[in-house]
């Protein structure tokens, strides 16, 4: 999987300062920008929090950037928890760039799509709090 990350350019805190301060381009933010700001709160705040911090992120910047509809908690939480469980299987030390290459299946953005079914993940209950995956159980033990 290729790194597509439109934060590339900035170090971890400004990543992060930026994200908060809804300062980055809707335009080049990727998924894999998710997966480093996934992987950033988690290393830096632990897999709970990760989840408060990025709910509430991520939803603030669909809505500055014009795009509430493009927030979604089930997917957000999802992510984070695969995330988390990567960084509990490898050392989480380094950069991202080193430590996505451990995991490269994250980078996958249809990943969810094995766990939960598009009709799943199309409730309102899925876009504005958790379900759990309908096919198969999120692998946290990867």
């Amino acid at each position: 999987m290729e790194l597509n990350l439109g934060t590339a350019p900035l170090s971890d805190d400004e990543a992060l300062q930026a994200f908060e301060a809804c300062q980055l381009d809707p335009a080049s933010f990727h998924h894999a920008d998710h997966i480093r700001l996934a992987w950033l709160y988690v290393r830096r705040h632990g897999p709970a929090k990760a989840e408060t911090l990025l709910i509430d992120g991520i939803r603030k910047f669909a809505q500055r950037a014009g795009a509430p509809q493009k927030f979604h908690h089930t997917t957000t939480i999802a992510w984070t928890r695969l995330v988390a469980a990567a960084c509990g299987k490898s050392n989480s030390g380094g950069s991202f760039s080193e430590w996505i290459k451990t995991h490269p299946g994250l980078l996958n953005k249809h990943l969810l799509k094995e766990h939960s079914s598009a009709e799943r993940l199309e409730l309102s209950e899925a876009r504005n709090g958790w379900l759990d995956p309908d096919l198969k159980p999120l692998d946290l033990n990867r």
